[in-house]
């Protein structure tokens, strides 16, 4: 019998340096105040109630985080998650090619319930920030 792969879970990590480093292991404290993860959308990969941790990710990086300011997304999921391959549909400037690349961050704009991403592109970030209605998967 095959057991289906559980759905991934994203959420909102609340955590600012006001909230002190209790929240954020200490083994994590450095990159995880570096990331800023206000606004960002993680995915929540484990939890451990024995020792009570999340193991959050964000790009490339994991986190073991207290789970008191995780706040799970309900609904709406953002149509693309990190390492996704997409190109832009459209270039928003004439004569310019579309970018291709790999998603390497998601925002969440709560008034909106919407994503928007930032791309990779030949190993280098894309300044722009792109909607989800200007991406495909590529």
């Amino acid at each position: 019998m095959k057991t289906r792969p559980k759905p991934i879970i994203f959420g909102l990590y609340l955590w600012t340096p006001d909230y002190g480093f209790r929240y954020v292991h200490p083994a994590n404290r450095r990159a995880f105040e570096l990331l800023e993860p206000v606004g960002k959308l993680f995915e929540k990969i484990a939890e451990d109630p024995e020792e009570d941790w999340l193991t959050l990710r964000y790009d490339e990086q994991q986190f073991l985080l207290r789970p008191e300011l995780f706040r799970e997304l309900h609904g709406r999921r953002p149509a693309f998650s990190f390492g996704d391959e997409v190109e832009e549909i459209t270039p928003a400037e004439a004569g310019r090619y579309r970018h291709f690349g790999r998603i390497s961050d998601v925002y969440w704009h709560d008034a909106t319930d919407t994503a928007t991403y930032q791309l990779v592109e030949r190993k280098r970030k894309v300044a722009r920030v792109f909607t989800e209605g200007e991406l495909r998967a590529g």
